[in-house]
């Protein structure tokens, strides 16, 4: 196992500027006018908006603070992009601080955090019901029934969960157990996109 200080120094390297999620618990909500999300932290305080922005060549979520500033913007990494590949990008700095990378192999869904630079991976997020995740890419009412995905670190040790709750709007809690060497703001990012694209 690594040294938890090394982790976490890693880890800072990739810290949105814009942002500060010291939480290890969040609550993302969909809004009931298409998609656009609200994220609150354990206090119920909101911490991230985000919403899609539509009739766009490249898809793409721009995130803003409780405060309304500007926080980072998740882009598809190409137009229709079938690879599922996205940059967030922080709106402080300019610069990609982690790609999203989905992985659909049998149709489930799998997301990967990897270093915008070198390509490493970070994080993983997986489905924990690999039927269900597939069900929802063929039949549109299992799109009612809450998915349920598992975040790994680098070495592939559990870290948290993101868990759909039955809802009328989209909401899913997201929980890292350990995150020294997982950056939250992609994670908590990732949750609200692949509720997006799930219900494409």
């Amino acid at each position: 196992m690594a040294d938890p200080s090394t982790l976490e120094s890693s880890s800072k390297r990739y810290d949105i500027s814009t942002v500060d999620l010291s939480d290890d618990r969040y609550e993302v909500k969909q809004s009931a006018v298409r998609n656009k999300y609200t994220v609150r932290d354990g206090a119920g305080n909101v911490v991230l908006r985000g919403k899609q922005k539509l009739f766009k060549m490249k898809e793409e979520f721009p995130f803003v603070t409780g405060d309304d500033a500007d926080a980072f913007t998740v882009k598809a990494g190409g137009i229709m992009d079938v690879a599922g590949n996205y940059a967030i990008v922080d709106a402080g700095t300019g610069e990609e601080v982690v790609v999203l990378d989905e992985d659909l192999s049998f149709l489930v869904e799998n997301w990967t955090i990897r270093d915008p630079e070198t390509g490493e991976a970070l994080a993983t997020i997986r489905s924990k019901n690999k039927l269900l995740s597939a069900l929802r890419h063929l039949v549109s009412v299992a799109n009612l029934v809450p998915n349920k995905y598992e975040i790994f670190d680098a070495d592939g040790d559990h870290v948290g969960d993101i868990e759909g709750k039955f809802s009328l709007r989209d909401a899913y809690t997201v929980t890292i157990d350990d995150a020294t060497g997982v950056p939250k703001e992609a994670v908590v990012a990732a949750a609200c996109i692949l509720d997006a694209l799930e219900n494409q």
